[in-house]
């Protein structure tokens, strides 16, 4: 039961916290390259070892969200296969707040204290008395 129960939280605690990364992912594939919307969703999951996957209709909405908010540009680009192309890049004021936010947010966890902390709960192991 108590294994059941923790499934589910687990289950529902990634979902909040994949929510919230869709737009950190993006910005950082785009840090290093432009990239369309078709292969951003493999892209990412690429890129995060499959934590993080995302519908596109969440890309493309997360992709428009960043854009007017000027943290991405985008280039309408012919393709030799099909219609024109839409590609993203992170623009300079995307790459700051990107550079912003993962040293105050990502670069914690190798603060020694924090990674010695994790290391501890994942070796830890579960306690069946908890």
């Amino acid at each position: 039961m108590i294994n059941e129960i923790n499934d589910t939280l687990l289950v529902q605690w990634e979902e909040t916290y994949k929510k919230g990364l869709l737009s950190f992912w993006l910005m950082l594939l785009l840090s290093g390259r432009r990239a369309y919307p078709y292969e951003i969703k493999d892209a990412i999951q690429e890129l995060s070892r499959n934590s993080i996957s995302a519908d596109e209709n969440s890309i493309y909405r997360a992709l428009n969200r960043l854009a007017a908010t000027g943290l991405l540009s985008s280039e309408l680009q012919p393709s030799e296969t099909g219609p024109s192309r839409r590609y993203f890049t992170l623009t300079e004021r995307g790459q700051i707040l990107l550079k912003q936010f993962i040293s105050r947010n990502i670069l914690v966890f190798q603060d020694p204290t924090v990674a010695a902390a994790i290391k501890k709960v994942v070796a830890a192991g579960y306690d069946k008395k908890g």
